[in-house]
């Protein structure tokens, strides 16, 4: 033990040289990479931040693969994206599924070809208790925020790996990083999600794969109206567009944590070093509220 504390005193230069870099970073504009000409495959694309996010894409002259469950909503999505000029193939798959999945990724590496930048966005959530949430409400909220990152990453990854070149971008929450009661089981998947990008990250350093770069998306809420009336004294519901903004800056950049607003990030770190009792009343500040169904009241009679 003795030893493991001497070491990191030896690395104490370092850190200060680090941080001083750093800081630098902040003041000099990151130059973005080009993703003219790859293979972008989003999920859950029929819809809010997938939708945006493809928009966005197809702007760059990429080729884009759009998987939703619904057929509607991903075509309206395809038909713009053909309009902005990019090809476009779309998948109706069901995200909740592993089958599906690997089905799917067999034909787009057939009809397509490989992918080079897959971004795990599919998700759905139940504004609801621990009580008043049914369990394959949760089991397809775990199915589709989490264990479908991992069947998409195992269809794609493969290839990634052999060019040492891609980019995995896991789409998650700031209830990823902070609890929020009647969101059991959403904050609970969007932790997992949190850690999968980040044992991912780590993973493919231990691979020596440093070509293959990855980011994770926390937004605060966001007006795609999966969450009824959500509100806190943070500031208004984010709108998809300023969320995928600041997204597409942080792929572009291949920054690994993107926080919007960034100041969740600094809350992530109060909530580390604060005492219990104050981050209660510094929640009851946040105040953060939305419609839910609480089971527990009925439970209790």
């Amino acid at each position: 033990m003795m030893r493991f504390f001497l070491d990191c005193l030896l690395l104490l230069p370092l850190l200060l040289v680090f941080s001083l870099e750093s800081l630098l970073k902040l003041f000099i504009p990151k130059k973005r990479k080009s993703v003219t000409g790859e293979i972008v495959l989003i999920t859950g694309a029929g819809h809010g931040i997938g939708r945006q996010t493809a928009y966005e894409f197809a702007k760059l002259k990429t080729k884009l693969v759009l998987w939703d469950i619904n057929k509607h909503g991903i075509e309206e999505t395809a038909a713009e994206c053909r309009r902005l000029g990019a090809k476009t193939h779309t998948y109706v798959v069901d995200c909740s599924k592993r089958e599906d999945i690997y089905t799917s990724a067999k034909k787009v590496k057939t009809e397509v070809g490989d992918v080079g930048i897959l971004i795990n966005n599919a998700g759905v959530v139940y504004t609801s208790d621990l009580f008043a949430t049914e369990d394959p409400q949760i089991e397809k909220t775990f199915e589709v925020n989490v264990l479908a990152h991992f069947w998409t990453t195992k269809a794609f990854l493969p290839a990634m790996m052999s060019n040492n070149h891609g980019h995995i971008v896991t789409v998650a929450s700031a209830a990823g990083h902070i609890a929020v009661p009647y969101l059991m089981a959403y904050c609970s998947s969007k932790f997992a999600a949190v850690g999968f990008h980040q044992t991912l990250t780590e993973e493919l350093n231990a691979y020596g794969k440093n070509g293959i770069k990855t980011s994770c998306l926390c937004p605060n809420f966001i007006n795609t109206g999966f969450i009824k009336n959500p509100s806190t004294s943070l500031g208004p519901t984010l709108e998809p567009e300023e969320v995928v903004n600041k997204l597409m800056k942080g792929i572009l950049t291949e920054q690994k944590m993107i926080f919007v607003p960034s100041f969740i990030n600094l809350l992530t770190v109060l909530q580390r070093i604060f005492p219990e009792r104050f981050l209660s009343l510094l929640k009851r500040k946040i105040n953060v509220q939305f419609d839910a169904v609480v089971g527990y009241k009925d439970k209790a009679q």
